[in-house]
């Protein structure tokens, strides 16, 4: 690969990062004000129910899971590779196929999904019938967004990510109108906010299907089965599946077991934990989409060298934007949930902290995930990794049972994204041909490096500041310096450090010219 078409990759990656940015802090802005206006017009109560009974939709959609990872790399792969495409044929398959979940997600929802709702959860009993009809409606709203699947990894293999910045105007708007909506109207409010959200779902699809019909000839559905792209789908969907069902029990499940045990306050805290870390986890998940089509395409063509760089390199990268963030976020929680939410649930500071923790570690996993989905030889990879996540489940089951306090469900999932993440760089590095120390020593050394010295530096930061507006400042901006240069001095190589000095003087020669 020359250094032209290196550079020019790199630029391409670099655009559509920063347009999936634009996306995400007016998603981010939205959704902060959007989440303390519905809490106060619900109450933590519904709030909590509405988490809890939506989120247990989302875990019947673990096949759909499965099935979007593998539309995203087939689709990718197809446009990276040399000589002739199908992207059609592999278009319409992947719809078939995402309409054949929809109707299974339904079949399923409507009859062992209700059951679980009525029969399982702990729900007030005067406030059963509302749940149901929650039900109902976001199962509706999941089975939109799966069959809008192939058309959204169709835009992302195409690296059309300021589409999604433009569309999230169009959905930020009108999730910010539902907010508004709620006191408009006489009836139920929790019923009400699932239909508006359901609306609002199928407005997006409808603008994406749009825009892929109108942009890509490959998104014009035509009758086509293909057995054996049907066959390759599902064997590489197959082991997906199982690492799927394993992300989203971790997830989903753990908030399953604390409405069990604890009830509808302790799935309101989650889900305020969940927003913040969110937020956070979004600008390295627009980080990431931005490499992922790169990572496919590169083992496409072949070229090793560029996708280890990625690999190693969007691992690094993504851990110390989320720790600049995340840091400040961990100084001052109480502070900014009190002036976020003003009611703020019980458990929500606890739980917020422990799961950004968890997103840290995780951050460090995502380039492997992609690298070997691009293989796709998956089987042992999943099989491995889907097993450790999925002890998640059982053992919060037995501590909870055995009568721990709730957060101790986040320790355990801190635990096991470690040995996850242990098993995926023995794994991965494997199907990549990738040599392990490679990425110990190019990644993990000075990651650790620059968190040790992070958080041992901080604990003196905390020491002189208090819980007031000019402090989170003052407290701010010393963590996010004390980041800034470890990251500069001990995170990143000396190449690195000449190639950001040099994107600083050219930056500087603009703003004065």
């Amino acid at each position: 690969m020359t250094v032209d078409t290196s550079n020019q990759k790199y630029k391409r990656m670099a655009k559509n990062a920063g347009m999936l940015y634009i996306r995400m802090l007016l998603t981010m802005a939205v959704t902060l004000y959007t989440s303390r206006v519905v809490l106060q017009t619900l109450g933590v109560d519904d709030f909590g129910i509405y988490s809890v009974v939506a989120g247990f939709v989302t875990m019947l959609g673990f096949l759909n899971s499965a099935m979007s990872s593998a539309t995203q790399r087939f689709l990718s792969f197809e446009l990276g590779k040399p000589g002739d495409k199908d992207m059609r044929g592999i278009f319409s398959m992947s719809l078939n196929i995402h309409v054949l979940i929809a109707v299974f997600v339904l079949v399923l929802g409507e009859t062992v999904g209700l059951w679980f709702v009525k029969t399982q959860m702990t729900i007030p009993a005067d406030r059963m019938l509302a749940a149901e009809w929650v039900f109902h409606f976001a199962l509706l709203s999941f089975m939109v967004t799966i069959v809008s699947v192939p058309y959204n990894a169709l835009i992302i293999a195409h690296e059309r990510m300021s589409v999604f910045a433009w569309v999230s105007i169009i959905d930020v708007t009108l999730k910010l109108l539902i907010v508004f909506m709620l006191s408009w109207f006489g009836m139920d409010k929790l019923i009400l906010y699932a239909v508006l959200s359901l609306a609002v779902v199928f407005i997006v699809f409808m603008v994406y299907r749009s825009y892929c019909k109108i942009r890509f000839t490959e998104s014009r559905f035509r009758l086509y089965w293909d057995k054996q792209l049907f066959n390759i789908m599902l064997s590489f969907t197959g082991w997906s599946l199982w690492g799927n069902l394993s992300a989203v029990m971790t997830g989903q499940g753990i908030n399953v077991l604390l409405n069990i045990f604890f009830g509808p306050v302790a799935n309101a805290a989650t889900a305020i934990a969940m927003q913040v870390s969110g937020a956070l986890n979004s600008f390295i998940s627009n980080l990431q989409v931005a490499i992922s089509p790169q990572i496919i395409k590169s083992y496409a063509t072949q070229d090793m060298e560029y996708m280890h760089k990625l690999v190693c390199n969007g691992a690094k990268y993504s851990f110390f934007v989320l720790l600049l963030l995340s840091v400040p976020v961990l100084n001052n929680m109480s502070f900014i949930l009190s002036v976020w939410l003003g009611n703020v649930p019980d458990y929500t500071v606890v739980f917020t902290r422990l799961i950004i923790l968890s997103i840290l570690i995780e951050s460090l996993s995502r380039t492997f995930i992609t690298a070997a989905q691009a293989t796709g030889r998956v089987k042992l990879y999943q099989f491995v990794v889907g097993g450790i996540l999925l002890l998640n489940i059982p053992i919060s089951y037995a501590i909870l049972k055995a009568g721990s306090a709730p957060e101790v469900v986040f320790y355990v999932t801190i635990s096991l994204s470690v040995s996850a993440l242990l098993a995926r760089i023995q794994l991965a590095s494997s199907l990549i041909n990738m040599k392990k120390r490679k990425y110990i020593f190019d990644t993990l050394v000075p990651v650790i490096a620059v968190a040790l010295f992070v958080f041992l530096a901080n604990r003196f930061i905390n020491d002189f500041f208090t819980a007031s507006l000019l402090d989170f400042f003052l407290s701010t901006l010393a963590s996010s310096f004390l980041i800034v240069v470890a990251v500069f001095f001990v995170g990143l190589k000396q190449n690195e450090r000449a190639l950001l000095g040099r994107i600083f003087l050219n930056i500087k020669k603009r703003m004065w010219q």
